[in-house]
Formats: C-alpha cells, sequence, structure tokens
C-alpha cells in the first residue's frame, strides 16, 4: 500500500475530508467453496464500494449475498491470547471465569485463547491485565459457529478473494468461516 493510500484512510477515518459523510457498511456474501464471509466497510460512497465488493466476490468464484444471509453464522466474540511461555494456565482460567469469561480454549501449540461476550471483553481483559497477566494478542472479532474445510484450489481462491477485498481502501474488516488444513498451510 501506498503512503498516500495509508494517508487518505487515516484523515477519512478521521473525519478529516471536506465534504465527505462516511457509512458504516457490512456486506455479506460466499466465497469459493461455499465459504461464508462479511465484508465491514466504511465508505463515502456505498455504490462504488458494492460495486468493488460484488467485482472481488465474482473473480474469485463466490457471490454476494442479502442481508442476513451470512451473519447469523457468526457472533461478535472477544478473543484474548496467551503464548505458551507466557501463563499460568490455571490461574488465567480462574480470573477470565470469574472476570465473566465464557471460556477457555488450550490450542494445540500451547496456546490458551480465552473467549468473552463482545460486551465483556474490556473487563475481562482489565482483570487479566491486573494480574500481570499480559496477552500476546486481544480483540473483537466475528467467530464462525461452522467452519468450512476447503481443498487447495478453494483456499488458494478464497485467499485471493481476501486479498482483492482488503486491497480496497473503504474495507476494513474481512470475517470467514475457512478451516484450512495443517498439512495444506504448510504448502501454502
Amino acid at each position: 500500500m501506498t503512503r498516500d493510500t495509508v494517508n487518505k484512510a487515516i484523515h477519512r477515518g478521521a473525519g478529516e475530508l471536506d465534504g465527505q459523510q462516511l457509512e458504516s457498511v457490512v456486506y455479506e456474501g460466499y466465497g469459493p467453496g461455499g465459504t461464508a464471509a462479511l465484508v465491514e466497510a466504511m465508505t463515502d460512497n456505498k455504490n462504488r464500494t458494492v460495486a468493488s465488493v460484488r467485482h472481488a466476490f465474482s473473480k474469485s468464484g463466490g457471490y454476494l449475498g442479502s442481508d442476513g444471509s451470512v451473519a447469523y453464522l457468526s457472533e461478535k466474540k472477544g478473543v484474548i491470547s496467551f503464548s505458551v511461555e507466557e501463563f499460568d494456565e490455571e490461574r488465567i482460567m480462574e480470573v477470565a471465569l470469574e472476570a465473566g469469561a465464557e471460556g477457555v480454549i488450550e490450542n494445540n501449540d500451547g496456546s490458551m485463547d480465552v473467549i468473552t461476550l463482545a460486551a465483556d471483553f474490556g473487563s475481562v481483559k482489565d482483570a487479566l491485565d491486573a494480574q500481570q497477566r499480559l496477552a500476546i494478542h486481544a480483540e473483537v472479532t466475528m467467530i464462525a459457529s461452522t467452519q468450512a474445510g476447503l481443498d487447495e484450489s478453494c483456499t488458494l481462491k478464497l485467499l485471493r478473494l481476501i486479498d482483492a477485498l482488503e486491497d480496497d481502501d473503504d474495507i476494513q474488516k474481512v470475517y470467514h468461516n475457512r478451516n484450512i488444513s495443517n498439512e495444506l498451510a504448510e504448502k501454502l
């Protein structure tokens, strides 16, 4: 991305561009292999943005859906991640659950994710921070209730779709329900 594009996006997000009214828009669609995708955008021209999103989907073998066609497959949740070396598993679990976390997931690599409702994210993060439990990553995101397993061809198409969407200045975030196997991830 060029410096001008980044600066323009910063000014647009800060509301510093004269005469432009920004709108938050969410697009829903299906990508390669039936993968569900949610696209969050901030735009001053909905017609331009929807055309760009529609083009990216159709170019990858997917299509833009109607409102509600994909959103029901995901929930907004908080995720707070800890690396293998950085945590005392029992203490983090205890503090997180007492602060209102929904649950704790132990990953295959030994790391841990604390899952919260979006509304409880701040209080759970603050409780963990107060215990000097420093997360390597923390965000409120959309978590898919079902995962789509994809073969190599569909995965490559999906990754191209995501890249095309993220290259658009209006696109803020792309969520999807892909599930890439470890063997396939190593090939890519």
